[in-house]
């Protein structure tokens, strides 16, 4: 699910049923939109991130 998403910079943050947490940018909507709201059920791949830890990829709304 989308946990936050500011489009002002294009980041957000989704978090999964076990807890988990992984930021993204908005180039990580897979379907070439830029923005998406907070609440979205989505899927998503894990990919190392530029900042060193794992950021949220291939995402899409269910």
């Amino acid at each position: 699910m989308v946990a936050d998403f500011d489009a002002s910079t294009g980041w957000g943050m989704v978090s999964t049923e076990g807890g988990g947490e992984y930021p993204f940018h908005c180039t990580a909507i897979a379907d070439g939109t830029r923005a998406i709201e907070a609440g979205t059920a989505v899927t998503f791949q894990l990919a190392p991130g530029h900042r060193g830890q794992w950021e949220a990829a291939g995402i899409t709304p269910r």
